[in-house]
């Protein structure tokens, strides 16, 4: 009897040893982790290379609402039109309610012009020069594999974003950037949180949406957004892409600026 015993707890002791390594192995398998600088690497010589090629033409609507006060709420659709190798000019289609939101829709497509007129376009990328990075973990975003890596800034700069970022993990592209910027560009903002995607459209690597929350001194929260409505490629803007007219500075009608489409601005309110 017992033997039959000792018998019985050495098969339960083998089965126990032989789940366990069995565990072990999957857990080695399926959570097999890239080593970070790798990832950076690719991340890097991917954000590199990106520029596209060919003319397109996005139209974007703009949303601003405040939490404490509903007469700022407006929308706004702007045109967008970029043209080969950097250059970049925009149109107000449609403005309605508050006319506080064409101002800042106004400011955030300006904002585009300084940053693009700086010959040092590397100072806002994803990068080992502007962050320190660490791997949060695995996660899925719009059904794609994505390494998720924290973002802590190397300086207090209004182009930088103290948060997260989701790296997608076959074509190492930035897919979303979310998290609060690291310096406020106006006494009046106290914070500026940012969620920020982006998506490959015909070879093109655009935003494709944005939320911005603003915590503003005196008038409280204000939420900003913006989505694609219209996107058109080569074809399509090579019929529609006509010369417009200087840009008249009290109407403020249209706007030049030059930028790489892979770096979109951040918020800018005044």
């Amino acid at each position: 009897m017992a033997a039959r015993v000792q018998r019985q707890w050495q098969m339960v002791g083998v089965t126990v040893i032989l789940f366990c390594c069995w565990s072990a192995a999957q857990d080695s398998t399926n959570h097999k982790v890239v080593p970070l600088n790798q990832i950076l690497d690719a991340l890097e010589k991917t954000q590199a290379s990106i520029r596209p090629p060919f003319s397109y033409q996005v139209v974007r609507e703009y949303r601003l609402s405040g939490d404490n006060d509903a007469k700022s709420d407006s929308e706004v659709v702007a045109e967008v039109d970029f043209r080969p190798p950097a250059s970049k000019e925009y149109r107000i289609q449609k403005s309605s309610g508050s006319s506080r939101g064409q101002q800042i829709v106004r400011r955030v497509l300006d904002h585009e012009v300084e940053n693009a007129s700086r010959t040092n376009q590397s100072q806002s990328l994803i990068t080992r020069n502007n962050y320190d990075f660490t791997y949060l973990g695995d996660s899925v975003l719009d059904g794609r594999p994505c390494y998720m890596l924290g973002l802590k800034p190397k300086r207090k700069e209004k182009e930088l974003v103290a948060g997260a970022a989701w790296v997608d993990k076959s074509s190492f592209v930035v897919r979303q950037i979310e998290g609060e910027v690291a310096k406020t560009p106006s006494w009046w903002l106290k914070t500026i949180y940012l969620k920020i995607t982006f998506s490959e459209i015909e070879g093109a690597w655009l935003q494709t949406s944005l939320k911005a929350v603003a915590d503003v001194r005196i008038a409280g929260p204000h939420t900003l957004t913006s989505r694609m409505l219209d996107y058109r490629g080569a074809d399509e803007v090579a019929t529609v892409m006509r010369p417009r007219p200087a840009a008249n500075k009290q109407s403020g009608n249209n706007s030049r600026w030059r930028s790489p489409v892979h770096q979109e601005s951040i918020i800018t309110w005044r």
